[in-house]
């Protein structure tokens, strides 16, 4: 093979990892954005922490189940268990601990509009602890993303319902989520499976919130009905499994501009609660997309460093 078709078939290469990385990341999206809808749904019949204790419940079994005993992948290792732990911890008991309690007091909208400022704290902590550099180009991005969100949201802002203590909080859920996916992102997982990883976390995770169920757990607030078993299913296979697995490999990949997919979730929020939940969709939410997919694309044409 000579160097002009070697070239060519590297060219090949790249192109078509780049397709399936775009792919991904908008699968990712739209099955990340679909949480806050799910989880407005599930709060009509239970209380938060039983929508996620169950949720974790569910959704580590299966990916445990699927790891160890049809993939025969290895169990994690001393040093790596500690690792996993500290990641459960940020990535669930924290963030989506917090995150339950504020959707209680924000609408769906909202809840999905939170997750775009993911990308400013990932960016800011992976300059500080990945020694990654912020460009030019990063920042355009950054701001065309943000726009894009602030005009698609701008109509749902009107009109939405929300605490300053539910905003506050659903702020912290935020941070923490950032921080976990930095930390998972400078971690020697030694060839981990993602899914291993995934799977220990969740449960991990929902231990941790145990003694909080117990502790508020209000019998009479708790109805197991259909709407209760849709959402949690929900939650747990297409979320916690599906998007997580999607989110994992783009981190691999490079988490900054897994960051970035990021603002695509406010845009499918909505989508999602104007159908779900007759939340209104005008013409700033389309100006709001054309801004995003412009800042995403500036996103992805960046070489990965």
């Amino acid at each position: 093979m000579n160097t002009a078709t070697k070239t060519i078939a590297i060219s090949g290469k790249t192109k078509s990892k780049e397709w399936k990385l775009i792919f991904i990341g908008i699968v990712f999206a739209f099955l990340w954005a679909s949480a806050s809808t799910a989880t407005k749904i599930g709060l009509d019949s239970a209380q938060p922490f039983v929508i996620s204790i169950f949720r974790f419940l569910i959704a580590g079994t299966i990916m445990l189940f699927v790891t160890h005993l049809v993939m025969r992948n290895r169990m994690p290792s001393k040093k790596e268990w500690i690792q996993i732990s500290i990641y459960g911890v940020l990535n669930i008991s924290f963030y989506l601990g917090l995150y339950v309690i504020a959707m209680q007091q924000v609408s769906a909208g909202l809840g999905s509009l939170a997750v775009a400022t993911n990308p400013v704290f990932i960016a800011l902590m992976s300059a500080v602890w990945l020694s990654h550099k912020i460009r030019f180009q990063n920042i355009l991005s950054l701001i065309l993303c943000f726009v894009g969100v602030i005009l698609a949201a701008y109509p749902l802002l009107q009109n939405s319902f929300a605490t300053l203590n539910g905003i506050l909080i659903l702020l912290a859920s935020m941070i923490a989520y950032s921080l976990g996916t930095i930390y998972y992102s400078r971690s020697n997982w030694n060839g981990l499976h993602i899914l291993t990883i995934n799977g220990w976390q969740t449960i991990i995770g929902g231990i941790f919130l145990l003694p909080v169920l117990v502790a508020t757990y209000q019998p009479n607030q708790n109805i197991f009905d259909a709407k209760f078993w849709a959402s949690v299913s929900w939650l747990a296979i297409t979320v916690s499994i599906g998007a997580v697995q999607f989110w994992l490999h783009l981190l691999k990949n490079n988490p900054i501009k897994a960051s970035y997919w990021l603002f695509l979730c406010p845009i499918f929020g909505f989508i999602i609660a104007h159908f779900m939940m007759n939340e209104p969709i005008s013409l700033y939410t389309f100006l709001g997309v054309a801004f995003v997919i412009s800042g995403l694309y500036i996103s992805m044409s960046l070489k990965n460093k």
